[in-house]
């Protein structure tokens, strides 16, 4: 039972193995459109193709992490519209004059369960643990306690969930950096087995060194885009992990009543 609530409890996270070969063949896809498409001196850019029979090259492998990246914020930017949506489920009574005792929240609690995100969205999470909480111990302080602890976990959960995007946003200039060190040791070969007085020597080393380098500026462009849509995904989630602990603290802990020696629920 445990497990299968486990599952439930992050069924988006299950489908990430799924995105990201999607978003690598999604990189393959753009490599062989731009293969295709490109002529030489914009191929030479994008995918680093020294001739189209010899179409391999760093870029390519920074297109397909980048595809991955791509799949992870679609997966993550899914998650952030699932939290936002919440909010306009009225999971809990929102009337300025209503007040709630522990013997209300069997009926809160009941429905809350019973919505289609309750064991994965911060909302449903926050209510389900907060009336557990009162029903327990009848303490509104333990109550918002437990509101604060779960903020601070769910936030450091939002933070786990983009480490791969994050280590992709790295790994792309990376391979950039990897692909200007080999295009230079290539220049320098083929310097060294050129003859002195041949007139294309410069004209030979000259195109490998700019192949290595419009490697690096097409990373760094690459990395630039996955971290620019990560802080706006990653803002969204976040923003409805603040927004699903205000709705609980305007409309449960400032609401709650413990009634002077009631006695816990079972």
């Amino acid at each position: 039972m445990a497990k299968r609530h486990a599952n439930a409890a992050r069924p988006l996270d299950r489908f990430r193995p799924i995105a990201a070969v999607i978003g690598a063949l999604a990189g393959l896809g753009i490599i062989l459109l731009l293969n295709v498409t490109l002529d030489d001196y914009w191929a030479t850019i994008f995918i680093g193709r020294h001739s189209p029979t010899d179409p391999w090259s760093v870029q390519n492998a920074m297109w397909v992490a980048f595809g991955v990246a791509i799949a992870e914020l679609v997966v993550r930017y899914f998650n952030a519209r699932m939290e936002e949506r919440q909010m306009g489920l009225g999971l809990l009574p929102e009337d300025e004059r209503a007040v709630i005792v522990a013997a209300d929240l069997g009926t809160i609690y009941a429905e809350v369960r019973a919505t289609p995100d309750a064991g994965r969205a911060f909302l449903p999470r926050l209510i389900q643990r907060i009336a557990l909480q009162f029903q327990a111990g009848n303490s509104v302080e333990q109550s918002a306690t437990l509101l604060n602890t779960s903020m601070e976990m769910f936030l450091h959960e939002v933070d786990l969930r983009y480490n791969m995007i994050r280590y992709l946003s790295w790994f792309i200039p990376s391979l950039g950096f990897i692909g200007t060190v080999i295009g230079i040791g290539a220049a320098l070969e083929e310097a060294a087995r050129a003859e002195p007085n041949d007139p294309m020597l410069l004209v030979h080393v000259t195109e490998k060194l700019a192949v290595s380098f419009n490697g690096t500026l097409l990373a760094l462009l690459l990395a630039s885009i996955i971290v620019f849509a990560q802080s706006v995904i990653q803002s969204r989630e976040e923003h409805a992990l603040n927004t699903a602990g205000q709705y609980c603290l305007d409309n449960l802990i400032n609401r709650l009543y413990a009634a002077p020696g009631s006695a816990a629920l079972k």
